[in-house]
This record gives C-alpha cells, sequence and structure tokens, in this order.
C-alpha cells in the first residue's frame, strides 16, 4: 500500500497557517528529513521520494505559504519568512533539528533555513536551485509574474511542462506530468505573483561561506531554469558540499528520478 502523508498544520509567529505531513518511522536512527517544493507546487511534489525515505527516515513536507493547503496571504514574502515558518513547524512538534531539502524555491528556503536557524540545520540537499537567479532576476521574475496575472496560470503551462521535464520523460509519463500541472493550475495567482516576487529578489550569495553542514548539491544536466553553472556557483560558496549532475534531467528530478533523490538524501542524511 502506497504510504501517505499526515495532514496536519500549525499557526506561524504571524498568524499564517502553515500546512505540512509526515511519513516513516519517528524512531529511526538517522536525522529526520523536511522537503520543500518547487515554486507553484506542494508537498505532493515530494510522494515518491518520501516513500522511499519513510522505511528508514521521518520525513516531513511542507506546503509553503501561498501553496498548498497553506494560507495565501498577497502581501510580501521573503525567504526569511517561509524559514522561520519551518522553524515555527519544529517547535510546535518537538524537533531540535534535521536534514533540510528543498528543489528549485525549496532549495532557496533551505539556504535561507540554514543561515538564519544554523544550530536546526543536520545538513542540505540543494537540488535544482541557485543562492541568486542572476542580475536581471527581478525584471524576469515580474514577466513571469505579469503574464500569470494577466493571463492566469494557464498562460504559463507549455513553458513550465518543458523547463520541468525532459521530452522523454513527458512522453513516457503523461499521468505525472498532467498531476504536477493540476497542481500549478490550482494556484492562487495573487500568492504566486508575491512568491515569483520574493525569488527575483532572491540574493543568499553571503551566506554560503556560512554553512558547514554536509551538503548535497544535485543539478539536471538539460535543467535550464537553474543551470549547472548555477550549481556549480553553490558548491564553490559551501565549503562542505558535494555536486552531482544527473544525466538527461531537468528542472523537476525529484518527480522525473525519484529513486536516485530519496539514495541521495539516504546517504546525507547518514552523514550528519
Amino acid at each position: 500500500m502506497t504510504a501517505t502523508f499526515t495532514d496536519e498544520s500549525i499557526e506561524a509567529r504571524d498568524g499564517c497557517k502553515i500546512a505540512f505531513g509526515r511519513m516513516g518511522d519517528s524512531n529511526a536512527g538517522h536525522p529526520r528529513i523536511v522537503l520543500i517544493h518547487a515554486l507553484a507546487m506542494d508537498r505532493s511534489f515530494w510522494q515518491e521520494v518520501a516513500e522511499q525515505l519513510a522505511d528508514s527516515i521521518e520525513v516531513l513536507a511542507i506546503d509553503c505559504r501561498g501553496a498548498g493547503q497553506s494560507d495565501k496571504p498577497s502581501d510580501l514574502y521573503s525567504l526569511t519568512q517561509f524559514a522561520d515558518d519551518i522553524a515555527d513547524i519544529f517547535d510546535a512538534i518537538g524537533w531540535e533539528n534535521a536534514v533540510i531539502s528543498g528543489a528549485s524555491m525549496g532549495g532557496c528556503v533551505s539556504i535561507a533555513f540554514a543561515a538564519a536557524h544554523p544550530q536546526r540545520t543536520a545538513g542540505l540537499g540543494l537540488i535544482d536551485t541557485t543562492a541568486w537567479y542572476g542580475p536581471k532576476a527581478p525584471e524576469a521574475w515580474a514577466g513571469r509574474a505579469a503574464k500569470a496575472a494577466a493571463g492566469g496560470m494557464a498562460a504559463l503551462i507549455d513553458f513550465q511542462k518543458d523547463r520541468w521535464f525532459s521530452e522523454a520523460f513527458r512522453n513516457a509519463n503523461p499521468q505525472r506530468v498532467q498531476s504536477a500541472v493540476d497542481v500549478f493550475l490550482g494556484n492562487d495567482v495573487d500568492a504566486y505573483v508575491a512568491t515569483c516576487t520574493m525569488l527575483g529578489a532572491c540574493d543568499l550569495r553571503s551566506a554560503l561561506p556560512g554553512i558547514s553542514v554536509p551538503t548535497r548539491i544535485l543539478v539536471g544536466e538539460e535543467d535550464y531554469a537553474t543551470p549547472i553553472a548555477m550549481a556549480e556557483a553553490l558548491h564553490e560558496g559551501v565549503t562542505a558540499s558535494t555536486l552531482r549532475v544527473m544525466e538527461k534531467v531537468r528542472h523537476f528530478s525529484p518527480i522525473e528520478v525519484p529513486d536516485l533523490i530519496a539514495d541521495e538524501l539516504r546517504e546525507l542524511s547518514a552523514r550528519c
């Protein structure tokens, strides 16, 4: 039988409801793992990875504010705020620390968490992500937000599917692709716009030298949303990191190659 996430929530320090789920053995020996999804996804993004980890590790997957079952305030968002949401979950459920792993936007949140809460960070998994989207990022993210605001989330679908998954995966797994599309289309547009603005302003480069926990950096060979050069910059910035390029994979590697991601996170957890 397929394992499922619990359905839980807490009230963050500013009153925002943050939804999350847990899966796996609470008495497992390795450090627990937190999984943080990509932009416009929710905790289901991690389903296949979590199923593989849950036999030996307790896993927590969050719905970031603005996504999934969490509240969707339309005010300005910040990566520190997203990181503090995770700390508030830890306080509510009694977790001292965990391996923090995120994909794309979730990787940015993971870096922000490590910077703001180093004592609660046992290790880092940074997947298809970056500390900085580059000098043209504010303009690029504003353009994406404007397109969603004008035409709804559906206006971005063709652009997103090509970025998310390799052509081979799209052809072989139409139902899995459609599941991601359905989550994307279910987003609140105002919350999506606020999150895009947050990512356009993201610059966590100064936090990288201070990260000393074991860190695994993974990037798809064909990822042109956060390409290999961005992963290499992370690797150069984090002394205790390893870098792996995943062949023939694009931006949503936790969906495209969940076995590989689970193996990497299991090995990371064992070293923490």
